[in-house]
């Protein structure tokens, strides 16, 4: 019985969602209004506010793109860790260590880090999982654990192991982690079915609002809509409809600095 984890072959990483001309548009404006002695304060604070939006929705793009990417290159990780009761194995689950040997290179490619906050709290413990990006978008969710006292275990014996199982829990939540038995040595061959012919059109559909790097990201990744796995489908949905919001936010910060620039002293 082979307790090897699976890697799924290397493939191409997404391109990345650059972030978009229009922020480096709004730097020459806001440069052109900085020089300028006559431009009003309030203006160009509005200015300020304004790029800094762009640049936050800008990294989530990015964040949004690598975790799309980062998916179908995580696998499936084995569960060699065992809960014995009166000697008797009741169950399996894939360990802490484990799941951080296998996902920390997966996650350092496409771009992320996770950290984690614990927090003692009333009854138990806070565990806090933050996922960065390198484009400086991150996600966190918390998750409340009450401290394992079983087995007979010392204050700090039960401290350990709550925040193992914290960590544990909110990394599987963030990235969205799945686990095998441990003899399961075929799973990576079973065939993945790909999405309905109605779920086809409704991908078309959201790539054609999207933007040209977005749809190059896309053929890059699926080649066509009818190629797209039935398991990416969800996820990728919520994607596409990210960048299209990203898109238009951007196009209406355009639109918004232009008449900012039109209005009262020249920039």
């Amino acid at each position: 019985m082979s307790t090897a984890i699976i890697l799924p072959e290397e493939r191409p990483k997404a391109v990345s969602t650059a972030r978009p001309q229009a922020d480096t548009s709004l730097l020459a404006v806001i440069s052109r209004a900085a020089a300028d002695p006559s431009c009003d304060i309030d203006k160009m604070e509005r200015l300020m506010a304004m790029h800094e939006r762009m640049q936050a929705r800008g990294a989530e793009a990015e964040f949004n793109a690598s975790m799309a990417a980062m998916q179908s290159d995580i696998p499936s990780i084995a569960e060699r860790g065992a809960i014995t009761v009166n000697g008797q194995v009741r169950s399996n689950y894939a360990t802490f260590e484990d799941i951080n040997d296998v996902i920390k290179p997966i996650m350092q490619g496409h771009g992320f880090a996770i950290t984690f906050k614990v927090e003692n709290v009333p009854g138990g413990m806070s565990i806090t999982g933050i996922l960065m990006h390198r484009a400086g978008h991150r996600e966190s969710t918390s998750m409340f654990i009450p401290l394992d006292t079983s087995g007979s275990k010392n204050a700090v014996q039960a401290v350990g192991s709550s925040t193992s199982y914290g960590k544990r829990y909110v990394m599987s939540a963030l990235l969205n982690l799945t686990t095998r038995g441990e003899d399961d040595d075929g799973h990576a061959a079973v065939p993945t079915a790909n999405i309905t012919a109605a779920q086809v059109l409704g991908i078309n559909a959201l790539l054609a609002r999207c933007t040209a790097k977005t749809q190059d990201w896309f053929v890059g990744e699926f080649g066509t809509a009818e190629c797209v796995p039935k398991t990416r489908h969800d996820l990728l949905v919520g994607q596409l409809n990210k960048a299209i919001k990203a898109a238009e936010a951007v196009a209406a910060a355009e639109s918004e600095a232009s008449a900012l620039a039109d209005q009262g002293s020249p920039l």
